[in-house]
């Protein structure tokens, strides 16, 4: 029902976007904040750990899920009135001025964890607003026929942030206590800000702009009928909830216990989960490189259906390193998947509504998948490792299937 939107919002340019200095400067201040959000969240959970006891520190780090959850619509409202780039740099300010705060305080006295706790509540409330912004910011970065190559760029910097953040938070809390842990995340933060004012945004076009006398709850609700009307978008929204409510319960929870009842120990756990992330960098790296795939709707629908397989296959492999090789290919096509889905997302909406279509998304991932964590716990203490992932493979596989079975999404085309 929707049309493909003619968007003009991005600066225009001949040089691929991972040529461009514009996207370029663009990625160095989403590494400098992507890196400093792994250090935050290790500080954070080690602080906690270090002031009260571990239901205490699990407390502390579920407050900022918690506005993050419930404000994060609003933010992609917010991100759509006011401009991606606007609300990225104000929220960067604050959470560099809040981590700075509390490393201080730290160094100075002992303020426990209502400091902590106040903290993760404050950074909880800003990524609401942070993150539909920064999913709204490529479509003004760059031309649509950049997008895929983009999501590409940004898939490689998330996996770079794991791999970069741990150590150098750890590093960082062995040197100088979660004070300077914290230190270095407000000081990746504070990088992030002037090369983002250094970057160049495109303007929507005048009849796309938000009407100022429009309510931010009816703003909402457009965007949210928007989305249901959408041939691409409406499915979309489906695949990557079923995919990520099948996903996230086994590889965050699920591979814990796999990984002690096999024997692997910590270690062990650790490798399957490299395994996993190579083969997403993988994914990253070639849609980088290549900057476009093919009847992009339908590959990522089959992607879905191999990623099930996958989620299933690691809980029936019995050795380590066979579970790490199917890991690795599970992370290939499940990283094809995650970037497919964001390009799509960027290019079929205007760009009037993508904080909102990213709010909507981000409130599956980092809203409602997060609650399948109890839920994957007990599952698998009641019946093991295997009923549990196959029930989740089940999840991602129907995922799948729904993308083939809907004719807008499996004939969704990246532009070329």
């Amino acid at each position: 029902m929707t049309a493909t939107p003619v968007i003009r919002t991005a600066p225009a340019g001949e040089r691929p976007a991972h040529r461009d200095g514009n996207v370029l400067r663009w990625l160095g201040a989403y590494s400098a904040s992507a890196v400093g959000d792994n250090i935050y969240y290790l500080a954070l959970s080690w602080a906690a750990v270090q002031s009260g006891s571990p239901s205490q520190a699990g407390l502390v780090m579920t407050v900022s899920a918690v506005p993050r959850a419930l404000l994060m619509l609003g933010g992609g409202v917010i991100a759509d009135r006011f401009g991606p780039r606007r609300v990225v740099i104000g929220s960067d300010a604050v959470r560099c001025a809040a981590v700075l705060t509390v490393a201080v305080l730290l160094v100075v006295t002992s303020p426990g964890l209502w400091l902590l706790a106040l903290l993760g509540l404050v950074f909880g409330a800003v990524d609401a607003l942070f993150m539909p912004a920064v999913g709204a910011l490529p479509a003004r970065v760059t031309g649509r026929d950049q997008l895929a190559r983009v999501q590409g760029m940004r898939g490689l910097v998330i996996r770079l942030a794991h791999v970069v953040g741990a150590p150098l938070g750890g590093l960082g809390v062995a040197l100088g206590g979660p004070a300077a842990a914290f230190g270095i995340a407000g000081l990746l933060f504070a990088v992030s800000l002037p090369l983002l004012m250094s970057v160049r945004m495109g303007e929507l076009p005048p009849d796309d702009a938000a009407d100022g006398g429009r309510t931010a709850w009816r703003e909402l609700g457009d965007g949210l009928r928007y989305i249901r009307r959408h041939r691409v978008l409406a499915p979309l929204m489906v695949v990557v909830a079923l995919a990520d409510l099948g996903f996230v319960g086994p590889l965050n929870i699920g591979l814990v216990m796999l990984a002690d009842e096999r024997g692997w120990g910590a270690s062990g756990m650790g490798l399957v989960l490299a395994g996993f992330g190579a083969g997403a960098g993988a994914s990253a790296l070639w849609l980088t490189v290549r900057g476009r795939v093919a009847r992009a709707g339908l590959v990522l629908s089959v992607t879905c259906l191999l990623g099930a397989v996958g989620v299933a296959g690691i809980a029936f492999v019995p050795q380590l390193w066979g579970a790490v090789g199917v890991a690795f290919v599970t992370g290939l096509v499940v990283g094809l998947t995650g970037a497919v889905s964001g390009a799509l997302a960027q290019t079929a909406s205007d760009p009037a509504y993508l904080g909102r279509v990213t709010a909507v998304a981000g409130l599956v991932s980092l809203g409602v998948a997060p609650l399948t964590y109890p839920v994957a716990g007990v599952a698998v203490e009641a019946w093991g490792t295997a009923p549990v992932f196959t029930s989740s493979a089940v999840a991602c596989g129907l995922a799948g299937l729904y993308g083939v079975c809907s004719r807008g999404l499996r004939g969704a085309e990246l532009p070329s």
